[in-house]
């Protein structure tokens, strides 16, 4: 574990198995401080960088840095920062350097956070970027199916909605990678389909995996539903929003056809995809999800924060 100190953490591909085995055993270590907290990184300072809106990923972090004993700064709107009268990325990225002791980084453009590790010589997390990689989403992901089921190999899970435009979507697809006997169905509108390079990557990886439109068709099979939410403020072309507006959601009726222990998660925030009543169901995972995502975070800084 000692090996992750100073890592950056930019895709979920950049740990192996073994390495986000070790942040799970630490996760479960902190749950049971996630309340009153410790002092392992007393005197560390969290800079946050969020170019996009959060809740759950900036808050979760800065409660983890806070339950840690360290301290947070940085700003959660660009509108704030000196970014409004054209600093560049890089130059933001070296003020943080010398600020802080990790830098967590949301931004819309692929690839921003694998710059700034480049530039930063403290560690980078990547809190999202572009529409392919959310690690530490899918290292909650990931924690709530072992939470749950024990394990992650031998699930069959669903994958079902915007899978074009879902940095978490695409990021669980590389994360499942690193396990064994994964069945995975990507259930989408024919516009909404995986990104040919998470094909692609999946395909390498021998993970085996099916496109198909209807998610009835495979709610009786699957351990795991992962519901994700149109995203509208990716799509460039405002008509396509409005053909795939409504185009699927979760019912009371599939879920009765589900297995008894199967659970839904959700990246979160929902729209109408899954309506308050699933709330109420016993497979309803998504807000215990969220809430596992603090002490997944603690344990990620933890490890990685010198």
């Amino acid at each position: 574990m000692t090996g992750l100190k100073g890592r950056d953490f930019i895709a979920i591909t950049d740990f192996t198995r073994t390495e986000l085995e070790s942040i799970f055993e630490v996760a479960d270590s902190m749950r049971k401080y996630v309340k009153q907290g410790l002092q392992t990184l007393q005197g560390r300072i969290l800079v946050t960088l969020f170019f996009e809106p959060s809740t759950r990923t900036r808050l979760s972090f800065e409660t983890a840095m806070l339950r840690l004993g360290g301290g947070v700064t940085g700003f959660a709107d660009p509108s704030y920062s000196r970014v409004v009268t054209g600093e560049s990325l890089a130059d933001t990225i070296r003020m943080a350097d010398s600020y802080g002791n990790v830098i967590l980084l949301r931004h819309k453009i692929e690839g921003s956070a694998r710059l700034a590790a480049e530039i930063a010589s403290i560690p980078v997390i990547n809190a999202g970027d572009g529409t392919q990689h959310h690690p530490t989403q899918t290292l909650t992901d990931l924690y709530t199916i072992r939470n749950e089921f024990g394990r992650i190999d031998d699930i069959k899970i669903a994958i079902l909605g915007d899978l074009k435009h879902t940095r978490s979507a695409s990021s669980l697809c590389l994360g499942l990678t690193h396990y064994k006997n994964i069945q995975l169905y990507l259930v989408s509108p024919s516009e909404l389909r995986a990104k040919d390079e998470v094909k692609d990557y999946l395909k390498g990886k021998k993970i085996k995996f099916i496109e198909i439109d209807n998610v009835e068709d495979v709610i009786p099979e699957v351990d795991v539903l992962y519901v994700t939410r149109l995203q509208k403020e990716r799509m460039t072309d405002p008509s396509e929003y409005e053909r795939v507006k409504g185009s699927y959601f979760i019912s009371k009726r599939m879920l009765d056809r589900a297995k008894k222990g199967m659970i839904v998660m959700h990246h979160l925030p929902r729209i109408d995809e899954i309506p308050l009543k699933i709330d109420y169901t016993a497979h309803a995972r998504y807000f215990q999800q969220a809430a596992l995502g603090l002490p997944v975070r603690m344990a990620l800084l933890s490890l990685i924060v010198e």
